[in-house]
């Protein structure tokens, strides 16, 4: 498929701002059970910077659409559409955040404002992992492994920006969540390096021939044909050399999880600028992911365009 950056940058900075969110929620939990102390300050922080990277996140999603003004319309078919659910839960969960955050800088009792924003984070979660688990035409998609990951990956670019902001302004705080963001970021690792090892594995269920209806055993496209150029040629492939989606594949994983994770692992107590750092390189792997992702989706209809593919 071709890796639309509008979704690229909605996916990841949105998956990162639910997981900020998941995190400094545990952190609220931890304080109202007595177990930790932190200054109302952290939350607060943590909810604008939450709303900050999902509204980022909406205005890079509007450029997807071919009329964002009539995006509203998407909530219509909720009862079967992934998308139109999305699109009910994110401004939900927006608000929840802001309600959070309300509380907290008022000092009044927010728990349950959190709790409410995470439950409608994990929805958000599978929401946006079904909108593509959910085309079956793409087997490397149509697994629960994409709601998975999508979910996995979030947790722990979210725990290394929670790490990092608690660097700042709650220092005692930070090894911890440090720690979580390790543990999250191995477990997302081995459940996309897993997927990506299924996906390397699928056999087409269709063959060229089976495409066309012709049983001959060697058929080779000459020529793009009245079709060259069209919506299918532009979108249903990336049109990138294959040098080239290896090296993104390498980046995603080194970027992405494996130096994020050995600094973390190597560094007993991260400093603020150092967990920043991290969390800086981690998301240019997550977007190196992404859009990883979106290539290794092979739409059947490559079949009839392979010269062209």
């Amino acid at each position: 498929m071709h890796p639309p950056w509008s979704m690229i940058f909605f996916t990841t900075l949105a998956g990162a701002a639910q997981g900020l969110l998941l995190a400094l929620l545990g952190v609220d939990l931890a304080r109202s059970l007595g177990l930790v102390q932190t200054p109302e300050a952290l939350f607060l922080a943590g909810a604008v910077i939450t709303l900050a990277m999902c509204g980022v996140g909406l205005v890079a999603a509007s450029f997807h659409l071919g009329h964002p003004w009539r995006g509203w319309r998407a909530m219509a078919m909720w009862r079967t559409s992934w998308l139109s659910r999305e699109v009910i839960v994110l401004p939900a969960f927006m608000a929840a955040v802001a309600a959070w955050g309300l509380a907290h800088a008022l000092q009044a009792p927010a728990l349950l404002w959190g709790l409410l924003a995470g439950l409608l984070a994990l929805a958000l979660y599978i929401c946006t992992g079904m909108i593509y688990g959910a085309v079956k035409a793409i087997r490397e998609w149509a697994t629960p492994l994409t709601p998975i990951n999508y979910t996995l990956i979030g947790l722990a670019s979210g725990a290394l920006l929670a790490s990092a902001l608690a660097a700042f302004m709650a220092a005692p705080l930070a090894p911890g969540l440090a720690r979580l963001a390790l543990v999250a970021t191995l477990v997302a690792a081995l459940a996309r390096g897993y997927a990506y090892w299924r996906n390397q594995r699928l056999v087409p269920r269709t063959t060229l021939q089976t495409a066309i209806g012709v049983r001959h055993p060697r058929i080779v496209q000459k020529s793009q044909g009245a079709m060259g150029g069209s919506f299918n040629t532009r979108e249903f492939f990336h049109g990138r050399p294959a040098t080239l989606v290896t090296r993104v594949r390498w980046a995603a994983a080194l970027l992405g999880f494996v130096l994020p994770a050995a600094a973390l692992a190597a560094v007993a107590a991260p400093s603020g600028p150092l967990l920043a750092l991290l969390f800086a390189m981690h998301y240019a792997g997550l977007l190196a992911e992404r859009w990883s992702f979106f290539t290794e989706a092979n739409h059947p209809q490559n079949l009839y365009y392979r010269a062209i593919a």
